[in-house]
């Protein structure tokens, strides 16, 4: 049974604030401003021992300028019916400052409907002088109010205590033997460029509407979790997708809410394990997709390139040629037409060459094209970033690969490789052990690296190596020189002994 909290109200009541406190990090964007949640952002919280799922959602209600028919407005409602839906317990929170409007006794008639248990939490009660205000709220029907402040923590303890009495009991918590431990699920962060297909793709791969998509670039601003599991020969394979905003350039961000947006975005980046890096291929390869494959490279994640809108792409090559075909007019006619997969996949090793280690896959979030194969890609590349070259066999790859092409100094000086080891997974690094790191080469690390993915694989992964200087083999104490000093100021001056004259009795 599900063992969620969902935080429902109307906009601006410090619905984000009490989700991050409770989550004890910030995770949701908190901002003056009406509107910042759209989707739901949900977290794996533990209070007082027990752990449950709570979910934030977008304000209901109208905003000024928004019309009841707007994309957002009707997307962002529906991510709260399916919170609500989903959730075992509902946080109402008003504000306790404004007090009752009308919008609050609307949702209040909309959530009894639900038939879940309501518990309403009139925030922003910083003091215990608001305390007496909850009586208003009584209004609503519900007979449970708290009066919290989200901002200072206060009047946390008794709404947790209730909430979690209202869950359902665990499903583990009768199970006499400790379950098997299992792995932890594997984040997968989507990125890209604003309006590129991330949400549909996200969508399109759990096969549902977790994400709010419309046409209208920005639409997602909190980097928003998605856990979600599938079977794979009766086995679980748990994942975490983790949609995020639109990366633009930073000159043109507009404001501090689109600023933290981004900001959120990188940071995925760099807890992901695995980066999925949507392009567009109707509008191809910008500059700005080559600054997010930067991030992606700098931060040292492995990589798969999705190049998403695939069928618009294939239409606008099949139109291309049939215009080259009509104005021939009897003349020499065209060849076939060209293979947009091989066409647009050398374009893309082209422009992001130095993510010349990412597989590149082609797909439709709106036809599902070659949807299914992005997981065998995932677990692929996961398979390459975890496995373990014992290191053996890594010295002897790449002494190999030295003496096929040794290293070259600049100043003239001879470099020396002793041996290697690797030291991590995330990304494959090795540790080289050689006489003068200074003297080792960008060029010549991309060289080893090429020789050990010739030799091992790990696509879809960058490969780092660390050049480091050779400890010194430790002296035996007599040979150090230290000791040898020391016993040649204590060395007693040498007297040659004299001989008695014989004597003449």
């Amino acid at each position: 049974m599900s063992q969620s909290i969902a935080i429902v109200g109307r906009p601006n009541v410090g619905k984000s604030a009490l989700f991050n406190r409770l989550a004890g990090r910030r995770i949701a964007i908190v901002h003056d401003q009406p509107g910042v949640t759209r989707d739901r952002v949900s977290a794996e919280v533990e209070w007082r021992g027990r752990p449950f799922t709570l979910i934030d959602t977008g304000g209901i209600g109208l905003r000024p300028g928004e019309k009841a028919q707007d994309i957002l407005v009707a997307a962002t409602r529906q991510q709260v019916e399916l919170a609500v839906a989903s959730a075992s317990v509902i946080f109402f929170v008003v504000d306790i400052r404004e007090g009752l409007v009308g919008l609050d006794e609307e949702l209040a008639e909309w959530l009894r409907a639900s038939g879940k248990p309501v518990l309403v939490v009139a925030n922003k009660a910083d003091t215990p002088d608001w305390d007496a205000q909850t009586i208003e709220f009584a209004e609503l029907g519900f007979d449970r109010i708290f009066p919290v402040s989200a901002e200072h923590g206060r009047g946390l303890e008794p709404l947790m205590r209730t909430a979690l009495s209202l869950l359902p009991p665990r499903e583990d918590a009768t199970q006499t033997e400790s379950p098997v431990e299992s792995p932890p699920p594997l984040k997968l962060a989507i990125v890209g460029r604003p309006n590129v297909g991330k949400s549909s793709l996200v969508n399109a791969l759990i096969g549902s509407s977790r994400v709010i998509v419309s046409p209208i670039p920005g639409t997602t601003r909190d980097a928003v979790d998605v856990p979600f599991e599938i079977d794979v020969e009766g086995r679980k394979e748990r994942y975490v997708l983790i949609d995020t905003a639109g990366l633009r350039k930073r000159r043109r961000i507009r404001d501090d809410i689109e600023f933290y947006s981004v900001t959120r975005a990188e940071a995925s980046i760099r807890r992901a394990d695995i980066v999925l890096f949507v392009l567009d291929a109707e509008a191809g390869i910008l500059e700005q997709d080559k600054k997010i494959g930067g991030l992606i490279l700098e931060a040292g994640k492995p990589c798969i390139l999705l190049v998403n809108k695939w069928d618009l792409f294939q239409d606008l090559v099949q139109k291309e040629w049939e215009k080259k075909r009509a104005a021939a007019h009897g003349r020499r006619q065209p060849g076939p037409p060209p293979d947009p997969l091989q066409t647009f996949g050398s374009w893309v090793r082209e422009k992001l060459f130095f993510l010349d280690y990412a597989p590149v896959l082609f797909t439709s979030a709106l036809t599902g094209f070659q949807i299914d194969r992005i997981l065998e890609a995932v677990r692929y590349v996961a398979a390459q970033m975890r496995q373990t070259v014992p290191t053996a066999i890594l010295n002897r790859t790449l002494h190999d690969a030295v003496e096929r092409q040794p290293p070259v100094s600049k100043e003239g000086h001879r470099i020396k490789f002793f041996y290697a080891t690797q030291i991590s997974h995330t990304p494959p690094t090795f540790l080289l052990f050689v006489n003068r790191e200074e003297d080792f080469s960008e060029p010549y690390k991309k060289y080893l690296a090429g020789q050990l993915r010739k030799a091992f694989g790990f696509e879809g992964c960058p490969v780092v190596l660390i050049p480091k200087p050779r400890p010194q083999t430790v002296l035996p104490i007599r040979t150090r020189p230290e000791q040898q000093a020391a016993r040649t100021r204590e060395k007693p001056r040498s007297r040659t002994p004299t001989r008695r004259k014989p004597s003449n009795r």
